[in-house]
């Protein structure tokens, strides 16, 4: 009699397993058909940016900053957007009431022409000691020249018409 018990509850466990196995597969399977598939978009820059400016002419357009511009972009809005933007997370800037008007620090065609080192001199040095307005402070005692480099970056980032690097660099006292 115990040889027969032991055939029937080798047949339930049997039965058993494979009723857990089928399930199994019908699960996997129907979980695998219902999956949406996952679309990446190859080379994405908006994906591998470490910060994003929105386009200042077009707001429908975001500008991928790699993590010296986002630095740039950091200092900018700390001390630079009163007088380089027209308005400013707090606000409208101070620049229509400046005279002259600073250039805008998205303004490609004015800006685009002149050297990293220019630039930089004129930041450091301020515009009195450049030939430029006496409005513009000195920012070389105030900025470290890593940040004063990455506020480079981040302008050469947002530029319209967007900024092509020379092939050569200019001297470091010429405007081009």
């Amino acid at each position: 009699m115990r040889r027969g018990n032991h055939k029937v509850e080798y047949r339930q466990i049997a039965l058993r397993s494979s009723t857990i196995i089928v399930l199994l597969i019908l699960v996997a399977a129907g979980s695998l058909a219902c999956r949406k598939k996952i679309v990446r978009a190859a080379n994405d820059p908006l994906r591998q940016a470490y910060g994003t400016e929105p386009d200042w002419n077009n707001p429908d357009k975001v500008i991928p900053l790699d993590y010296e511009q986002t630095v740039g972009q950091r200092v900018f809005y700390q001390y630079c957007v009163w007088c380089h933007a027209d308005s400013s997370p707090a606000g409208p800037s101070n620049r229509a009431n400046l005279n002259p008007m600073p250039d805008l620090m998205n303004d490609g065609a004015k800006l685009n022409g002149l050297s990293d080192e220019y630039i930089r001199n004129i930041i450091t040095l301020g515009g009195a000691a450049m030939g430029k307005s006496p409005m513009m402070p000195a920012w070389g005692k105030t900025l470290s020249q890593e940040e004063i480099r990455a506020v480079i970056a981040f302008a050469r980032a947002i530029a319209q018409p967007p900024y092509k690097r020379p092939a050569r660099t200019g001297s470091q006292y010429s405007e081009k």
